[in-house]
């Protein structure tokens, strides 16, 4: 049995993958056309490539049909429940970096912290007569962050597009959403709340706890973790 990893399929996340083992003397290559997720594995025996969306690898490990992935350590945390149940965290792999952010309109001038949401929160459902509304994508991850903090009086609303412009649109009065520079805030009128923090991500080499592990598979394994300089944990 090959020793299947999953990396993302394109973008920059795909060539820093690519670059991250390149340096470590694993050659990893897209085979043939841009759009054809397949690919090949050299300077070790026994590895398959297997190029997917960002989004399907913590699937994918949990469902055990990759052995190994590459993703973002937001993704792993807000797609699966108990994640460190189902993979193991391997190696935080210093590229990809990104935060999960909560932000307000600009205009908000007396809330710059979650407890100042959390009065506006509360003053909110009073005049309007309902909660108030936070467009993400991140629901779980946001969801216990903010219960954590001690916030009740809000309803997370799913943002399929563009979620800076939610707030702009009228379809939420907040969001909580993935940010680097901050650019796109600004330009929708938006700012970051000063202890709102949710996730700090960065790509991240994962081993899934579900996948077959066979007597070669855990060869190579091992072979690939010395190769790259990453301790083995127990993955099982």
């Amino acid at each position: 049995m090959m020793l299947k990893i999953g990396v993302p399929s394109k973008g920059r996340l795909m060539e820093k993958t690519f670059d991250w083992f390149g340096e470590r003397g694993v050659q990893m290559r897209q085979s043939g056309a841009e759009r054809e997720y397949a690919g090949s594995v050299e300077g070790i025996a026994g590895v398959e490539l297997v190029l997917l969306s960002a989004g399907e690898v913590p699937r994918e490990l949990a469902a055990g049909r990759i052995h190994l992935g590459v993703t973002g350590s937001d993704l792993v945390r807000d797609k699966l429940a108990d994640w460190d149940r189902q993979v193991a965290e391997l190696a935080p792999l210093g590229f990809g970096h990104a935060d999960l952010i909560i932000a307000v309109p600009a205009c908000w001038i007396d809330v710059d912290t979650l407890d100042d949401l959390d009065a506006a929160a509360a003053a909110f459902r009073a005049a309007h007569g309902f909660r108030l509304r936070i467009a993400t994508k991140y629901h779980r991850l946001v969801r216990d962050y903010l219960t954590a903090g001690g916030i009740a009086d809000y309803q997370l609303v799913d943002s399929q597009g563009a979620t800076e412009g939610t707030v702009k649109n009228l379809t939420a009065e907040a969001i909580a959403d993935i940010t680097t520079t901050g650019e796109t805030l600004r330009a929708n009128h938006l700012k970051v709340l000063d202890d709102a923090l949710v996730h700090a991500s960065q790509a991240v080499l994962f081993a899934s706890r579900a996948a077959e592990w066979d007597e070669q598979t855990t060869r190579v394994y091992g072979d690939l973790l010395r190769l790259i300089g990453v301790a083995q944990p127990d993955h099982r």
